[in-house]
């Protein structure tokens, strides 16, 4: 083999899923609270949901700080 690999215990095994968990949940919540939210324009809208897809954990972050609070609930 060209490299060796670690052998990994249970707590990192637990650690890597939590924060693959925390990254898809943050990213689908954030996506799915910007569909539900009227902004005024289509395009205020989509690039929300576009942030949160193309910048993966900081955009869904940066829609939870800032983007909730331009859009009303529908």
């Amino acid at each position: 083999m060209f490299f060796s690999s670690p052998q990994l215990t249970t707590m990192h095994w637990v650690a890597i899923l939590f924060g693959g968990a925390l990254f898809v949940g943050l990213t689908c919540y954030s996506i799915y609270d910007a569909l539900r939210r009227d902004f005024g324009s289509t395009n205020a809208k989509l690039a929300w949901v576009q942030l949160s897809v193309l910048v993966p954990f900081f955009g869904g972050l940066a829609y939870l700080i800032f983007g909730r609070k331009r859009g009303r609930k529908i």
